[in-house]
């Protein structure tokens, strides 16, 4: 009788469109239940986060100067490659299970097919809304006098996603995806507890067509990049959600460094569509600017 090892798959960090090892040489675990290793994942450095600014701000005007219709359908075949992984998806959540906090006391009841499903649909509802959100969001103004006054949303530039440790693909992607609609590009941070998801998701993205550099997913520990996140000068915003008091002071504490906005949701639900298809979402990751217009007599 022969036995043998498996060959568990060590998942990469995705930086500026490709997929290197922390440049700290460190790895973490997941398990899948009583001590059972289900995959390695790269534990990422501060020079790793840094990086993948470096890229998010390289990729971020031309993915904002692309046209609303080609962001639309960049998110539509994101979602296209992640039916495709459906089964590896479903696989790598119920490996772990599912992870509820006080904030989010339905994740255990979800179901891991129900969470791809919504995932998938999320994706596909910020396509939809990538050439309609401007409309919503941005206005005419009335004023006195022969002039047209306009309101328009514009990207805000590199945003940090947060994922928390519920749902670590359906929040990952509720944070990820109204950042990207909007034209900005994005520094994620996969979800400490399960970052798997976040890891395959990685993968449909390098074959979906996203551009290098304009969506960077990490894995690793809150609690060492979550101060650099904070601090760092070159980020213009942060998304995230369901983080502790201590996590969220450490977050708003470093806004002072740059003016960066802090969002930091309370999300009880991640299944409401009511709430995360609103393009209110994508409202506190863009800046407005307002144009004056002569107009004829």
């Amino acid at each position: 009788m022969t036995t043998r090892l498996d060959v568990l798959k060590t998942y990469k960090l995705y930086i500026d469109g490709k997929f290197p090892r922390t440049e700290s040489g460190r790895t973490m675990i997941v398990e899948a239940g009583k001590g059972k290793v289900f995959a390695h994942l790269c534990k990422a450095s501060r020079k790793d986060l840094r990086e993948a600014v470096e890229a998010a701000r390289k990729a971020q005007t031309g993915w904002a100067n692309a046209t609303a219709y080609l962001r639309g359908q960049i998110l539509y075949r994101m979602a296209e490659m992640l039916e495709g992984k459906k089964r590896e998806l479903i696989e790598a959540i119920e490996a772990v299970g599912a992870v509820a906090t006080k904030k989010s006391k339905g994740a255990k009841a979800m179901g891991a097919e129900a969470e791809v499903l919504a995932s998938i649909d999320r994706l596909v509802c910020f396509a939809g809304w990538a050439d309609k959100y401007a409309q919503v969001l941005g206005c005419n103004n009335p004023v006195s006098g022969p002039f047209y006054n306009f309101t328009s949303p514009e990207a805000t530039g590199v945003v940090a996603a947060i994922a928390p440790d519920e749902a670590p693909l359906l929040a990952f992607v509720s944070l990820v995806a109204p950042a990207l609609c909007a034209g900005n590009a994005v520094v994620a941070l996969a979800s400490e507890a399960n970052p798997v998801p976040a890891a395959v998701f990685a993968e449909a993205c390098a074959t979906g067509d996203v551009p290098g550099g304009v969506l960077n997913i990490l894995t690793g520990l809150r609690s060492e990049l979550l101060p650099v996140i904070a601090a760092h000068r070159d980020i213009d915003a942060i998304h995230a959600a369901n983080m502790t008091v201590e996590e969220t002071t450490t977050l708003k504490q470093g806004a002072a460094e740059n003016i960066k906005r802090v969002v930091v949701r309370s999300v009880p639900d991640w299944m409401d569509t009511a709430d995360a298809h609103s393009p209110w979402r994508i409202e506190p990751l863009i800046d407005f600017k307002t144009m004056w217009h002569p107009a004829s007599a």
